[in-house]
Protein backbone atom coordinates (compact mmCIF):
# COMPACT_ATOMS: atom_id res chain seq x y z
CA UNK A 1 0.00 0.00 0.00
CA UNK A 2 1.30 3.53 -0.41
CA UNK A 3 -0.35 6.59 1.19
CA UNK A 4 0.65 10.23 2.02
CA UNK A 5 0.41 11.38 5.52
CA UNK A 6 1.01 14.72 6.94
CA UNK A 7 2.33 15.47 10.39
CA UNK A 8 1.21 15.95 13.07
CA UNK A 9 0.03 12.01 13.58
CA UNK A 10 -2.12 10.38 15.83
CA UNK A 11 -1.75 6.58 16.99
CA UNK A 12 -4.96 5.99 14.77
CA UNK A 13 -2.84 7.17 11.67
CA UNK A 14 0.35 4.96 12.88
CA UNK A 15 -1.81 2.18 13.65
CA UNK A 16 -2.96 1.55 9.61
CA UNK A 17 0.80 1.05 8.46
CA UNK A 18 2.02 -1.97 7.85
CA UNK A 19 5.92 -3.68 6.83
CA UNK A 20 6.26 -2.93 3.46
CA UNK A 21 4.20 0.26 3.26
CA UNK A 22 5.35 2.93 1.24
CA UNK A 23 5.10 6.34 2.79
CA UNK A 24 5.52 10.29 1.67
CA UNK A 25 5.22 12.59 4.01
CA UNK A 26 4.15 16.38 4.11
CA UNK A 27 4.39 18.80 6.75
CA UNK A 28 7.05 19.05 9.71
CA UNK A 29 9.90 16.83 10.23
CA UNK A 30 12.60 16.98 12.78
CA UNK A 31 16.16 16.10 12.94
CA UNK A 32 17.69 14.32 15.56
CA UNK A 33 20.92 12.15 16.27
CA UNK A 34 22.49 10.98 19.36
CA UNK A 35 23.33 14.80 20.74
CA UNK A 36 19.88 15.77 20.31
CA UNK A 37 18.52 13.05 21.79
CA UNK A 38 20.27 13.19 25.31
CA UNK A 39 19.92 17.08 25.23
CA UNK A 40 16.03 16.92 25.05
CA UNK A 41 15.60 13.59 27.07
CA UNK A 42 18.07 15.85 30.00
CA UNK A 43 15.98 19.08 29.27
CA UNK A 44 12.63 16.89 30.60
CA UNK A 45 14.51 14.88 33.77
CA UNK A 46 15.55 19.09 34.59
CA UNK A 47 11.81 20.33 33.88
CA UNK A 48 13.59 22.65 31.11
CA UNK A 49 11.42 23.44 28.15
CA UNK A 50 11.95 21.68 25.32
CA UNK A 51 12.08 23.90 21.95
CA UNK A 52 9.72 21.42 19.89
CA UNK A 53 6.74 19.40 20.51
CA UNK A 54 7.70 15.62 19.65
CA UNK A 55 4.21 14.75 20.29
CA UNK A 56 2.67 12.72 17.15
CA UNK A 57 6.02 14.41 15.22
CA UNK A 58 8.17 12.62 12.37
CA UNK A 59 12.03 12.01 13.82
CA UNK A 60 14.77 12.13 11.03
CA UNK A 61 17.93 10.24 12.21
CA UNK A 62 19.87 12.79 9.80
CA UNK A 63 23.01 15.14 10.04
CA UNK A 64 21.77 17.57 7.50
CA UNK A 65 24.25 19.72 5.20
CA UNK A 66 22.96 23.39 5.45
CA UNK A 67 23.79 26.54 4.28
CA UNK A 68 23.07 30.15 4.53
CA UNK A 69 22.28 32.32 2.20
CA UNK A 70 21.02 36.00 2.48
CA UNK A 71 19.80 35.48 5.84
CA UNK A 72 17.93 32.02 5.23
CA UNK A 73 18.93 28.33 5.49
CA UNK A 74 18.89 26.43 2.33
CA UNK A 75 18.61 22.37 2.68
CA UNK A 76 21.70 20.76 -0.01
CA UNK A 77 21.93 17.40 1.47
CA UNK A 78 19.64 15.18 3.87
CA UNK A 79 20.72 11.46 4.02
CA UNK A 80 19.88 8.93 6.73
CA UNK A 81 22.21 8.53 9.45
CA UNK A 82 22.14 4.56 11.00
CA UNK A 83 20.13 4.53 13.37
CA UNK A 84 21.38 2.09 15.94
CA UNK A 85 23.61 4.72 17.26
CA UNK A 86 20.24 5.75 18.70
CA UNK A 87 19.34 2.36 20.21
CA UNK A 88 19.89 3.28 23.67
CA UNK A 89 17.99 6.26 23.47
CA UNK A 90 14.71 5.71 21.29
CA UNK A 91 12.72 3.94 23.63
CA UNK A 92 12.57 6.23 26.20
CA UNK A 93 11.87 9.31 23.73
CA UNK A 94 9.43 7.29 21.80
CA UNK A 95 7.33 6.83 25.33
CA UNK A 96 8.31 10.32 27.07
CA UNK A 97 8.59 12.49 23.85
CA UNK A 98 5.20 10.63 21.85
CA UNK A 99 6.75 10.92 18.73
CA UNK A 100 5.07 8.65 16.00
CA UNK A 101 7.47 7.94 13.09
CA UNK A 102 10.88 7.69 13.08
CA UNK A 103 13.08 7.72 9.78
CA UNK A 104 16.84 6.43 9.45
CA UNK A 105 18.29 3.51 7.81
CA UNK A 106 19.26 -0.30 9.13
CA UNK A 107 16.51 -0.96 11.45
CA UNK A 108 16.59 -0.60 15.55
CA UNK A 109 16.65 -3.05 18.12
CA UNK A 110 14.36 -5.35 19.95
CA UNK A 111 14.04 -2.67 22.64
CA UNK A 112 13.27 -0.01 20.43
CA UNK A 113 10.35 -1.95 18.49
CA UNK A 114 8.82 -2.95 21.78
CA UNK A 115 8.49 0.76 22.43
CA UNK A 116 6.85 0.95 19.39
CA UNK A 117 4.63 -1.52 19.39
CA UNK A 118 3.60 -0.01 23.50
CA UNK A 119 3.31 3.92 22.26
CA UNK A 120 2.46 3.65 18.76
CA UNK A 121 5.20 4.74 16.20
CA UNK A 122 6.76 3.30 13.48
CA UNK A 123 10.21 3.18 11.58
CA UNK A 124 10.25 4.48 8.16
CA UNK A 125 13.51 3.29 6.40
CA UNK A 126 15.11 5.60 3.52
CA UNK A 127 17.53 4.41 0.97
CA UNK A 128 21.07 5.12 2.11
CA UNK A 129 23.17 7.13 -0.15
CA UNK A 130 19.70 9.37 -0.99
CA UNK A 131 21.24 12.76 0.45
CA UNK A 132 19.69 14.50 -2.40
CA UNK A 133 16.90 13.09 -3.14
CA UNK A 134 15.49 12.99 0.48
CA UNK A 135 16.66 17.31 0.01
CA UNK A 136 14.19 17.35 -2.61
CA UNK A 137 11.59 16.56 0.12
CA UNK A 138 12.12 19.11 1.99
CA UNK A 139 10.46 22.78 0.66
CA UNK A 140 11.96 24.82 3.45
CA UNK A 141 14.12 24.57 6.03
CA UNK A 142 11.88 26.23 8.85
CA UNK A 143 14.53 26.39 11.69
CA UNK A 144 16.92 25.31 14.46
CA UNK A 145 18.01 24.88 17.60
CA UNK A 146 20.74 23.81 19.84
CA UNK A 147 23.50 24.76 16.99
CA UNK A 148 25.87 24.69 20.03
CA UNK A 149 25.65 20.76 19.10
CA UNK A 150 27.08 21.76 15.42
CA UNK A 151 25.50 21.20 12.23
CA UNK A 152 24.83 17.46 11.77
CA UNK A 153 23.86 17.03 15.56
CA UNK A 154 21.52 20.06 15.69
CA UNK A 155 17.61 20.09 16.26
CA UNK A 156 16.67 20.87 12.09
CA UNK A 157 12.90 21.70 11.42
CA UNK A 158 11.95 20.90 7.84
CA UNK A 159 8.73 21.73 6.11
CA UNK A 160 8.61 18.22 4.48
CA UNK A 161 6.64 17.87 0.91
CA UNK A 162 6.34 14.57 -0.90
CA UNK A 163 9.06 13.66 1.27
CA UNK A 164 9.70 10.16 0.65
CA UNK A 165 9.94 7.44 -0.88
CA UNK A 166 9.74 5.66 3.17
CA UNK A 167 9.24 1.80 3.66
CA UNK A 168 7.44 1.08 6.43
CA UNK A 169 10.68 -1.25 8.12
CA UNK A 170 8.72 -1.77 11.49
CA UNK A 171 5.37 -1.39 12.28
CA UNK A 172 3.01 -0.55 15.38
CA UNK A 173 1.92 -4.53 16.07
CA UNK A 174 5.85 -5.30 16.62
CA UNK A 175 6.67 -6.46 12.72
CA UNK A 176 9.77 -5.74 11.41
CA UNK A 177 11.25 -6.11 7.81
CA UNK A 178 14.81 -6.51 9.29
CA UNK A 179 13.83 -9.54 11.93
CA UNK A 180 12.12 -11.41 8.82
CA UNK A 181 15.27 -10.97 6.40
CA UNK A 182 17.40 -12.20 9.05
CA UNK A 183 15.10 -15.25 9.81
CA UNK A 184 15.32 -16.20 6.05
CA UNK A 185 19.63 -15.70 6.48
CA UNK A 186 19.26 -18.09 9.17
CA UNK A 187 17.30 -20.31 7.23
CA UNK A 188 19.58 -20.55 4.25
CA UNK A 189 22.70 -20.84 6.01
CA UNK A 190 22.91 -24.74 6.06
CA UNK A 191 22.37 -24.53 2.39
CA UNK A 192 24.85 -21.79 1.70
CA UNK A 193 27.18 -23.39 3.60
CA UNK A 194 26.53 -27.41 1.90
CA UNK A 195 27.00 -25.80 -1.09
CA UNK A 196 29.99 -24.36 -0.14
CA UNK A 197 31.87 -26.89 1.43
CA UNK A 198 30.43 -29.41 -1.26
Amino acid sequence: MEVRLRTPLSEEDIKKLKVGDIVYLDGTIYTGRDEAHMRALEYLEEKKEIPVDFNGAALFHCGPIVQKENGNWGLVAAGPTTSSRMNSLEPEFIEKLGVRIIIGKGGMSSDTVDAMKEFGCVYLAMTGGAAILAASGVKKVEGVYWLDLGMPEALWIFEGENFGPLTVGIDSHGNSLYEEVQKEVEKSLPRIKEALLG
